[in-house]
């Protein structure tokens, strides 16, 4: 018996640590949605070097493709991602939600946003259906912008 209880603990130990390195595996990588190669996101209101005060209204632009919102499957769409401060999101990984990520799921082309005075950078991503970069990914040009 106490064989046999070995030989479940380390049948289960070994599933365990499968499963999560597995899980992680699924984490780090999801799989992509191809975009078409002539896609563009890029911003309609801004230039890189303008001078700019709060509220500063993004307007984002995107040819080639759709907008649909988070969640729904459609071919040759996507939604926006404004990254402020931050580098390019990694490829094939699901874009992060927090300050430095802002995610306009909802199908939004405009955002209006509060910025602390300084030198900012910005660029956008046109993430899938589930906030992953298409590919190839579809980035706008990195600016910089200076809130008075």
């Amino acid at each position: 018996m106490a064989r046999l209880n070995r030989i479940l603990s380390t049948f289960t130990a070994g599933a365990v640590l499968l499963g999560v390195g597995l899980s992680g595996a699924i984490q780090a990588q999801m799989p992509t949605t191809v975009a078409p190669a002539n896609a563009k996101v890029y911003f309609v209101n801004l230039v890189d070097g303008e001078v700019v005060s709060n509220p500063v209204k993004v307007v984002m632009g995107l040819s080639g493709m759709g907008i649909a919102p988070a969640g729904i499957d459609f071919p040759e769409t996507g939604h926006h991602h404004l990254v402020i401060d931050a580098p390019t999101p990694p490829a094939g990984q699901v874009i992060a939600a927090d300050e430095r990520h802002v995610h306009f799921g909802k199908g939004q082309t405009e955002a209006v946003l509060q910025l602390s005075p300084g030198k900012h950078t910005l660029q956008l991503v046109l993430g899938d259906r589930n906030h992953v970069p298409h590919t190839p990914a579809i980035v706008s040009r990195v600016i910089t912008i200076t809130v008075q």
